[in-house]
This record gives C-alpha cells, sequence and structure tokens, in this order.
C-alpha cells in the first residue's frame, strides 16, 4: 500500500471564534488596546466610551487612538490575521501571539485608519460575529492614500462591542482595571525603569462627559513614618497606617539563567483606603464594582511587569494574612495563556522555583526587624484599645453604680441586679441571710452550659438519695425561654413584663402559660406559676423584686449620694 502523509487540517472559522470568544472579561479589549499602542512606541493613547445612534439604534461605540508608529500593509494584514504576528521573537513588545486583537472581533464592525512613512491606510470590516456565527471569515476591505510624512498613529472604531452590552465600561471600573490589569498599570516605575515616564493615557467611560488624564504606572502608597510618631498620630488606629516596602531582584536557585524582580508592600488598611477608591469600607459608597481588600491584594505574579495572576496559596496557606500584603513577582519566563489571564502554561519545573524563592521572600519579610515594628504597633494598639475599653466600662459602671437602687436587709446591703450573675449573687446572699426564704438548696452552679443552678429539695436526705432539679436564673424574663422546660423546677429572676394568661416557648417549641396568683392576705405574696394541662407539673418563677417587698419588706430605692 505505501506510506501516506497528510497535513492536519486547520479549522479556520472555528479558531477564529474560539480565540475571540476566549476573552471572558470585555474590559480585556482595554488590555490589548494599550498593550499594542504601547508596543507602537506612542505614548499617548486615547480610549474614549460612548453610545451612537446607526439607524434609530442605540450601538455601543470603543474608540482607540495613539500617536505611535503607525502599521504598514502588512502589519495591518497581521492585525486582521490570527497567528500571524510580526512581533514574533521581539522581546521589547508585549505582544507576540497574534490573539490580542482578536477580541475586536467579538463586535459588529471594525473601522480602523492608521498613518506611517507618508501613507493612510483605512480598513473596515463588517458584519464580524454575525459571520463568524454564520461559519463565515469575514473579510475586510482598505484602501492607500499618501498623507503627511511626519504623521503616524493608529485610530480603531469598534461598533457594537460585546454583542452591545456596555454596563461594565463605567468610568471607575475601567480607571482601576487600567491600573490593575494592563500594561499601564505595570510596576517598572518601582525598579527606577523610566521608558514609560512620560506615557499617558485620555480615558473617558460611558458614565462621564470629560475625558481624565491618566499617568503611566501602577499606584504605590509613600512609605510610613516610624512607629513612634505612627502611634503618636493615629493610638490604636497606628497598625492601620503602617506602609513598609522590600524589593528584592535576582535568579531563579535552579535556573540561574532566568531573573526575577519582586516588590512586597505591607500596608494596613488605611493606607489602602487612601490610594484605592474601589475598596468597599463602613461609611464610603463605593463605585459600582467595587471589591475587599480580600478581594484584590496579596501576592501578583506579572510578566512585563503587568499584573496576570494572584496566587496567595504561595505566601499563606490559610487565613487573612495575605490581605496586609501589596506584593508582585515580576518573570520574563511565564508563559501565558492565550487570554493572558494565567501562567499555568509555564514550565512546572520553573513555577515550582519560582513559588520557593516566593516564599522565601516572604519568609524573610515576616521574620525582619521592620516586620517586627508591625507587630509591636498591634500589640501597643491592642493594649491602647483595651484601656480605652476598660475606661470606657469604667465610666458606664461609675454611672450606674450612682444610679443603682439598693436595699438594707439584716445590716447587709442588697443591690439591684443589672445582669443574671447579679441576680445570682443576690440569691446567694439571701440563702444566707434568710435559709428558709426558697424551698430547694442549691447545690452546683455553671453558666457556662445549660441551666445555670442545680437543686435539690430541703430535707434531711443526701444529694444522692435527694431529686435533683434545674433553677434557671434570668435578669428579665421574657416570652421567649432559650432553656427546655423538662427538667426545670423553677425560675428566678429580677423582673418580668409577662401578663397572666402570657404563653411562654422553650427551645424545643413547646408552651406553658404564666399564671398570676394574687396575695390572699397581707401576709402572704404574689405566685407566679407556668402551667401545662398535659403535664401536672408546675414550674414556679420567683420574681424577685415583687417577691422581696412582699415577702421580707425589702424594697430597693435610689443610692443615696451624701
Amino acid at each position: 500500500m505505501g506510506i501516506k502523509s497528510k497535513t492536519p487540517k486547520v479549522n479556520q472559522v472555528n479558531e477564529f471564534k474560539e480565540i475571540a470568544n476566549n476573552f471572558a472579561n470585555p474590559l480585556e479589549i482595554v488590555r490589548e488596546a494599550i498593550s499594542n499602542s504601547i508596543d507602537a512606541r506612542s505614548n499617548l493613547i486615547c480610549l474614549h466610551f460612548d453610545i451612537v445612534d446607526h439607524f434609530g439604534e442605540e450601538l455601543f461605540r470603543v474608540i482607540i487612538k495613539d500617536n505611535g508608529k503607525g502599521m504598514n500593509e502588512d502589519e495591518l494584514e497581521s492585525f486582521f490575521d490570527l497567528g500571524n504576528s510580526t512581533k514574533i521573537g521581539d522581546k521589547d513588545v508585549i505582544g507576540e501571539k497574534g490573539h490580542g486583537t482578536k477580541v475586536y472581533f467579538h463586535s459588529r464592525q471594525v473601522n480602523l485608519t492608521t498613518y506611517k512613512n507618508g501613507k493612510c491606510i483605512k480598513a473596515k470590516m463588517k458584519d464580524i460575529y454575525k459571520s463568524l456565527n454564520q461559519n463565515i471569515i469575514p473579510t475586510y476591505e482598505y484602501e492607500i492614500t499618501d498623507s503627511e510624512l511626519d504623521k503616524s498613529g493608529t485610530e480603531i472604531e469598534i461598533i457594537g462591542y460585546n454583542l452591545n452590552k456596555y454596563s461594565a465600561f463605567k468610568h471607575a471600573i475601567l480607571k482601576d482595571y487600567i491600573l490593575w490589569k494592563t500594561k499601564f498599570g505595570a510596576i517598572d516605575k518601582v525598579f527606577d525603569i523610566t521608558t514609560f515616564n512620560d506615557y499617558k493615557i485620555s480615558l473617558k467611560g460611558l458614565d462621564v462627559d470629560t475625558p481624565e488624564q491618566i499617568e503611566f504606572g501602577h499606584i504605590f502608597p509613600q512609605e510610613s513614618d516610624t512607629a513612634n510618631k505612627l502611634f503618636e498620630i493615629h493610638n490604636n488606629n497606628a497598625p492601620d497606617y503602617f506602609c513598609k516596602k522590600w524589593i528584592e531582584v535576582g535568579i531563579l536557585p535552579n535556573f540561574p539563567h532566568i531573573k526575577y524582580q519582586s516588590v512586597f508592600y505591607v500596608e494596613g488598611k488605611n493606607i489602602k483606603y487612601s490610594y484605592n477608591p474601589m475598596l468597599r469600607r463602613q461609611g464610603y459608597k463605593a463605585p459600582d464594582d467595587s471589591y475587599t481588600i480580600q478581594d484584590r491584594y496579596g501576592l501578583w505574579l506579572t510578566k512585563d511587569f503587568i499584573p496576570i495572576q494572584r496566587k496567595n496559596e504561595w505566601i499563606v496557606s490559610k487565613g487573612s494574612e495575605y490581605t496586609k500584603f501589596h506584593a508582585f513577582f515580576n518573570c520574563q519566563n511565564f508563559k501565558l495563556t492565550a487570554n493572558r489571564g494565567s501562567v499555568e502554561a509555564t514550565t512546572p519545573e520553573i513555577l515550582q522555583d519560582i513559588e520557593k524563592k516566593v516564599r522565601e521572600i516572604y519568609d524573610s519579610i515576616i521574620n525582619s526587624d521592620e516586620y517586627a515594628i508591625l507587630d509591636w504597633l498591634q500589640g501597643e494598639a491592642k493594649g491602647y484599645d483595651t484601656v480605652k475599653k476598660e475606661k470606657r466600662e469604667y465610666e458606664r459602671r461609675k454611672k450606674y453604680a450612682l444610679k443603682q437602687k439598693v436595699a438594707e436587709f439584716k445590716g447587709v446591703k442588697l443591690y439591684e441586679p443589672q445582669l443574671e450573675s447579679g441576680v445570682h449573687a443576690l440569691l446567694m446572699q439571701l440563702s444566707i441571710l434568710e435559709p428558709d426564704l426558697f424551698p430547694f438548696e442549691m447545690i452546683d452552679y455553671n453558666t457556662n452550659t445549660g441551666i445555670d443552678i442545680l437543686v435539690k429539695e430541703k430535707n434531711n436526705l443526701s444529694i444522692d438519695q435527694s431529686r435533683i432539679y434545674y433553677v434557671e436564673l434570668k435578669n428579665f424574663l421574657d416570652k421567649t425561654f432559650n432553656h427546655s422546660f423538662e427538667y426545670l423546677h423553677s425560675i428566678v429572676c429580677w423582673d418580668t413584663k409577662i401578663l397572666d394568661g402570657d404563653e411562654i416557648v422553650d427551645i424545643q417549641e413547646k408552651k406553658r402559660v404564666l399564671h398570676i396568683v394574687n396575695p390572699e392576705s397581707t401576709t402572704d405574696h404574689t405566685r407566679y406559676f407556668l402551667d401545662d394541662p398535659r403535664d401536672e407539673r408546675r414550674i414556679v418563677v420567683y420574681v424577685l423584686k415583687d417577691f422581696l417587698k412582699e415577702k421580707l419588706n425589702i424594697d430597693f430605692r435610689p443610692r443615696q449620694t451624701k
């Protein structure tokens, strides 16, 4: 039969559709536009978003304009082609796969005008997404005319982008994306790289009328003052204003030809709030699509100094300790997925070596003298906060004590309870001063779990021969009872507003009715019972405020201040 050979075929339409749809976040058009303009050495980029009327239909429009080198005919072809990049092998550029501009194909129409070497090229691609869905590769038309020799740059108009869905293209969202996810938010400047220092973007989101000029570079805060100065100014909030920077550059341990650059900032939350308006926090109305510190901060891996992917698990195995960090690790040997959203295409051995190096840097930081300052500030702040709380509690308690009602019985001062613990203290005093006041004997007290007091009937029998019951203490008894009635002998409370005939429900949803029996004589007292018609056992309620006055003539009155 003989040996046969065939060249594998590529379904071109499916590849175009796959790449165009691979950009899951519609904002990625911003990243690709900025990367292409910077690769063209443009130092002024316009990104304007608006809605235009197209024969009565409102269409979302993206305008990208730069003053870069422009394109010639070959470069125009590369712009529209898939995988045919003129930048392949150029280490000084960001994009080289020929995939990025395909995000523009997620639209109805692309109009392009570019100037280079005295030529002007105008190109137009219509019905892009419609054609792809009909399994047709869209075509583009272009014409070349003469222009001024010194004129260069490119303007791209994208109409009906993202299937005409545009809610994400508000100004604050776009600006945040630019400063965190694009080359314009790159960390170059922290390493004293000045190549792009004079680069600027004119940005206008859908919800604003006036463009804003954005300067190149990710925003980093200034390092904070000394610990003593921080504490002097901010007291117990001092840790929230701490800011310290660590920079380390070097080569990977097992790959000495691979360089890295890293910067780790440790920042308090108020430092982050001072420069990042997208952070949600109490008392502040953040813009749409705002996020928390946990959502955004930690360790970012970067290529071309552009943040690509967070890897907080490399520095913290659990918990939210990573939120202190605003950290970046750059390596040009990261291999990115087609949509530039992940470094997982990198050789595993290189990734493992990078992870090990990141961990070494992290460990050296948290064991450094500078990081110890933050620990000291947190300790001082905690102590200061404790003192403040104690002072507030002291003032509150003193104020209450001056208003507290007291009574005297058998030469001993009794204090009106404020809490359940106060009811217990009063009950203990009464059991000593008037041993026969209650028909039970307390044998155990525990407020940690379950019912408060274990009691036995008053008799001459030992504990192991006696019937044992529970007694629950309440400062104020209400209709919802957070224990079971099942083993309950009595309830001792200071006061209640429950009326005769009202129902009380226990934790098992069982109900009992409160019955109040008025005194029959001047020597008698008001009696309270919780009854259940299906259970002959009555639960006695002692309302101490009334019980002590009627039984022992103990009347609590305001404390005398003189």
